[in-house]
């Protein structure tokens, strides 16, 4: 069975070739965005939706190299938005800044990090950071390859790992997040900017394991396994999901997803009109791609701060790990 997301890009790659062919042809007007396969559902889903609605009168692509390459294509001026599953880091800002290009910050959605194993997994119920520690940590590397290695209760099984590649911002989160320092990861496992080659990887091997964006899970349940993370007490296994990530109980792997617009992109008429379509279609296309949608105040108040030119970040160029929606919205001045 073809999955929504997949049809969706489908559509969204095709739109993409006929702007690229036929924009000199037809007058279209173009809207450019790359980076964060994570953060991708949501705008392509946009993109299609409001493609639609400009009957061809303005083109939108959409492409994945990942937080980090989206983010050099956009501190080089190549593109008009980039997607990003963490908040733009200090070396980031400097380089937009070397380059003169300034920046708003707009939240989308909230994701939950998703932890998958083969569906013939029958022992791993649930999961504490402490263990997949073990399994991703830089000193693992040639010394933990089977199962066992991380917990003696577990099988003689070799373990193989999926994960996303090192321009990925769900990367940045995770190892910040379960080793305690960003990029801090061992090497000898499968890597890919394409979290849909993570869940292939997974789904055809009973020993392996991969974290990615909770909406690629949300599409292939029947091909993978999410396994529960223990709660920091140790004392409760709480799965990913729309209520556990309002809630604030899905941690540390719940985390906010956000869009950079330029602000000489912003002086566009077309990308006005596509900003405004994302803040106003944002909440239900996301709910629609299984991510948690923001309070409406966070669409309005990312419109505010574009209307009063509101630029740079909230969040200071430093990896930060386990924020709430109600922390994103009081530090974004939107509670």
């Amino acid at each position: 069975m073809i999955s929504t997301n997949f049809k969706r890009a489908v559509s969204v790659l095709s739109f993409g070739l006929i702007a690229a062919a036929g924009t000199a042809q037809a007058g279209a007007t173009l809207v450019t965005i790359d980076g964060s396969s994570t953060v991708y559902p949501v705008t392509e889903a946009v993109a299609e939706e409001f493609q639609i609605s400009k009957k061809g009168a303005i083109r939108v692509t959409v492409g994945i190299s990942g937080t980090g390459g989206g983010f050099k294509k956009f501190c080089r001026g190549e593109v008009d938005i980039s997607g990003a599953s963490r908040p733009i880091l200090k070396s980031e800002m400097e380089a937009c800044a070397k380059a003169g290009i300034k920046y708003f910050e707009l939240p989308v959605a909230f994701d939950a990090i998703t932890v998958v194993v083969n569906p013939k997994n029958t022992f791993l119920n649930q999961v504490t950071v402490e263990e997949l520690k073990k399994m991703w940590e830089p000193a693992a590397q040639g010394k933990v390859a089977k199962w066992k290695d991380i917990n003696p209760a577990w099988p003689d099984l070799p373990l193989k790992l999926f994960g996303p590649g090192a321009d990925s911002g769900t990367f940045d989160y995770f190892t910040e997040a379960v080793v305690g320092k960003a990029k801090s990861s061992r090497g000898d496992f499968t890597a890919s900017e394409d979290d849909n080659v993570l869940v292939q990887g997974v789904s055809q091997d009973k020993g392996g394991l991969a974290y990615f964006g909770y909406a690629y899970y949300a599409e292939n349940m029947a091909r993978v396994k999410a396994v529960p993370i223990v709660d920091k007490a140790g004392k409760t296994a709480v799965s990913p999901s729309m209520e556990t990530v309002i809630s604030g109980k899905y941690q540390p792997l719940s985390r906010p997803i956000f869009i950079y617009l330029s602000e000489k992109a912003w002086q566009r008429a077309e990308v006005k009109e596509f900003i405004a379509f994302y803040m106003n279609q944002g909440a239900k296309l996301a709910k629609e791609v299984k991510y948690v949608p923001l309070p409406a105040k966070a669409y309005e108040g990312n419109l505010e701060h574009l209307k009063k030119g509101k630029l740079g970040t909230v969040f200071g160029g430093t990896p930060e790990v386990g924020i709430t929606i109600e922390e994103l919205m009081k530090r974004e001045g939107k509670l």
